[in-house]
């Protein structure tokens, strides 16, 4: 369980192909306070830690990302990009952002960016299967990052637009800060907004 609140920013250091896809993270956690088998959001994706160390000063750690997991996100795992990192919520820490599972529920795609003052507000795109979960005022994780949506605007081919602000501070400690139009993201709706589908799709069935 995790909160959409970016702890740290991390890069991918290597990828090695061995069935399942070995990427190696290095980031800015203390390597002893990392425990294997603990999981981390990358970017979204909820991952588990199956290797950890140090070297050139830093902390990094491993994970396997299986086929199924680089199908259905963003094409992230590749040497050099910089992903938002989470460590998984404990009891008793404050829920600063909303319920986030990192668990992908598809991939947008990022339509324009345009600054109002210091912020930016940044429009994206998503497939006819998200658009029913997504309301204005109503909370999204874009990779990894707990986000309000502000506008939402249907279209006609059943797909949905909608927009977020990112102010200075996210800007700074997330990679959203350097996000370009076209480019991927990763989306988990609101874990609350699914529920309520499936119960009216239960209640229509009555």
């Amino acid at each position: 369980m995790f909160t959409g609140i970016v702890s740290d920013v991390g890069t991918i250091e290597s990828v090695e192909d061995r069935g399942d896809r070995r990427v190696r993270i290095a980031c800015g956690y203390d390597a002893a306070t990392i425990d294997l088998g603990a999981s981390i959001a990358c970017s979204g994706v909820c991952l588990t830690v199956v290797d950890k160390g140090t070297g050139d000063g830093s902390a990094w750690f491993a994970v396997d990302v299986s086929g199924e997991t680089i199908a259905r996100t963003a094409d992230q795992w590749v040497a050099g990009r910089r992903l938002n990192l989470e460590r998984a919520l404990k009891l008793g820490d404050e829920l600063g952002g909303h319920i986030v599972t990192g668990h992908v529920d598809g991939v947008g795609t990022v339509l324009g960016i345009c600054p109002q003052g210091d912020s930016k507000k940044i429009g994206f795109a998503v497939p006819a299967a998200l658009a029913p979960f997504i309301a204005p005022k109503g909370s999204i994780t874009i990779d990894g990052v707990s986000l309000t949506v502000n506008e939402v605007a249907d279209q006609s081919d059943g797909t949905t637009h909608f927009s977020v602000n990112l102010i200075p501070h996210t800007q700074a400690v997330t990679t959203l800060g350097t996000i370009a139009a076209g480019q991927a993201v990763n989306l988990e709706i609101d874990v609350l907004a699914r529920y309520l589908q499936r119960m009216e799709a239960y209640r229509g069935q009555a």
